[in-house]
């Protein structure tokens, strides 16, 4: 999983006064709507004794904890606490990690990472969100695997003749003819001819006659997101989907979708009906693959030329992860608990300030502490 990018963690609707806990790479955080209307992202763990800031409540725009009534600023210092007589002061590492957000597209964006905002990667532009020729449905849904299995499935455009044969594929003609991509430091877009089937349904009313080929525009935007641009003969379909790693294992695809045909509030049932449908063609086929996680080294998995962009995705993994931007053991917060302790993903609070860059540490949900070493008689250490 990879750190320092921004991620859309929840759609934007879906976020108010009342405090909303999110997962991503791991970590579970909490977001919540000032009383301007801006986005709080914080951890979601009070800093002393755990409990989920998200099942507390908003004084003003202060979280407060709903264990020991601990108040957190939006920037993730603490500002009050109860049980502390008049006068005494707050220690420093009473703070939670705050993380920049961003809103546009629908989405809630969290920057997960301590990059300066100078040198934070970029937000992509999708500029389908503001042309009001498109109307827009928004879909998700859980799929048990690795967020990196997911988001090469809908960069594939190989399987979608045999996985979406009754929707968008052609198996009868699924040669994929190469093609050229167009890459930059943070994504990859290629041009990709397919033959598709005979349209079905609403659709069908609007062919005249089926087409011998369908040009798409696809590629991948880091850290998870998938473009997919299907012209038909009718009008164009463009969907964006982002794959949130839960955790190593669990992914949550959260899909926004644009189209310039049959734009009415009438069609957005049909369309997210159809959208669901292609992600349920997938699910089970993408929780299948084995091994769960995608391998490091390039040839531990066979390449064809028709997966060039999945290619130059794992290529540009291989430099993020050699720059350090892989999310390690000694970030992570497992879902299901580990032995030993964990840190969040560290915020830019952590590099402004640096003798609090490990302060916010906190036990593994479901670890357990591990014991020090006994000191023999001689200074040495015993072996048990």
């Amino acid at each position: 999983m990879l750190k320092n990018f921004w991620y859309a963690v929840e759609f934007a609707n879906a976020v108010t006064r009342a405090p909303k806990r999110v997962t991503c790479l791991g970590q579970d955080f909490v977001l919540y709507r000032k009383r301007d209307g801006t986005v709080v992202c914080l951890s979601d763990l009070c800093v002393h004794r755990g409990a989920a800031l998200s099942e507390g409540t908003l004084v003003g725009d202060k979280i407060a904890c709903p264990y020991h009534g601990w108040e957190y600023e939006p920037d993730g210092a603490c500002s009050k606490i109860p049980a502390n007589p008049e006068g005494r002061g707050i220690p420093k590492r009473a703070r939670v990690d705050s993380y920049p957000i961003r809103e546009e597209y629908g989405l809630i964006w969290a920057f997960l990472g301590d990059l300066p905002e100078d040198e934070r990667p970029p937000i992509p532009h999708f500029p389908e969100h503001d042309d009001p020729s498109f109307a827009c449905v928004y879909v998700e849904m859980v799929i048990e695997a690795n967020y990196e299995r997911t988001f090469e499935n809908v960069v594939d455009a190989a399987h979608t003749p045999f996985v979406h044969g009754t929707r968008f594929g052609n198996p009868d003609k699924p040669q994929i003819p190469d093609y050229e991509i167009v890459q930059d430091d943070w994504s990859a877009i290629a041009d990709i001819s397919l033959s598709p089937p005979p349209a079905r349904g609403l659709w069908k009313r609007l062919y005249k006659e089926k087409p011998e080929e369908v040009l798409t525009t696809n590629g991948w935007y880091l850290p998870n997101i998938v473009k997919l641009h299907v012209r038909l003969p009718f009008g164009d379909m463009v969907l964006y989907d982002h794959n949130i790693p839960l955790d190593r294992n669990r992914t949550l695809v959260k899909i926004v979708g644009y189209r310039n045909f049959f734009t009415g509030k009438w069609a957005d049932r049909d369309a997210r009906k159809r959208i669901r449908g292609i992600l349920l063609q997938d699910k089970p086929v993408v929780e299948s693959q084995r091994p769960e996680l995608l391998p490091y080294d390039l040839p531990d998995e066979l390449h064809l030329r028709s997966d060039a962009l999945q290619v130059a995705y794992r290529r540009r993994r291989q430099q993020l992860m050699a720059d350090g931007w892989w999310v390690g053991d000694d970030e992570q917060m497992p879902v299901n608990g580990k032995r030993g302790s964990a840190t969040v993903i560290p915020s830019p609070a952590r590099r402004e300030n640096p003798e609090l860059a490990r302060a916010w540490q906190h036990r593994a949900r479901g670890g357990t502490p591990m014991p020090a070493p006994k000191k023999a008689a001689d200074g040495g250490t015993e072996k048990e």
